[in-house]
């Protein structure tokens, strides 16, 4: 790719996705509600979480529910959520790119990590929250990679 093509395509990059909003991402919550308050938290970005920020937006999602693409995209990779062993039931998650985003999806089992895949598409499963979590309103965490707030394509 000569030099000039490669500045334009990082330039209007951007572009693409400005206007996007994201399609359903959980099959039980067609408005993509947001989980509010519950006794861990709140759901929203930039809500305090033990001394840090939260870098993502949560919904809604019962545990073993289907994960919905939330627009066009190609899948690029699994990722694991965390570190400590005590919440393995929960500790996946998928790396999604398209639209000229990229985005990642907390506490999915995905039905695979690579290939394309358009907007409403099954993409995996809810994982078993409840089971790390008593009482938490279950949800899908989603996250930009860049860390930036997700809420804009609520």
């Amino acid at each position: 790719m000569n030099r000039t093509l490669l500045i334009l395509c990082v330039l209007l990059l951007p572009l693409v996705a400005q206007g996007l909003k994201f399609g359903q991402i959980c099959s039980g919550n067609p408005t993509n509600a947001k989980r509010t308050s519950d006794g861990y938290g709140q759901g929203h970005y930039g809500a305090r979480r033990g001394g840090r920020d939260h870098k993502g937006v949560d919904i809604v999602c019962a545990d073993g529910s289907e994960v919905l693409a939330p627009f066009d995209l190609d899948l690029s990779g699994s990722l694991t959520v965390y570190t400590d062993p005590k919440k393995s039931a929960i500790n996946q998650g998928i790396n999604l790119r398209g639209e000229g985003l990229c985005v990642k999806l907390f506490y999915v089992s995905p039905d695979r990590v690579r290939g394309r895949v358009t907007k409403g598409q099954r993409l995996g499963v809810m994982l078993p929250m409840q089971t790390v979590y008593p009482g938490i309103t279950s949800h899908v965490h989603v996250q930009m990679c860049d860390k930036s707030d997700p809420t804009k394509y609520f």
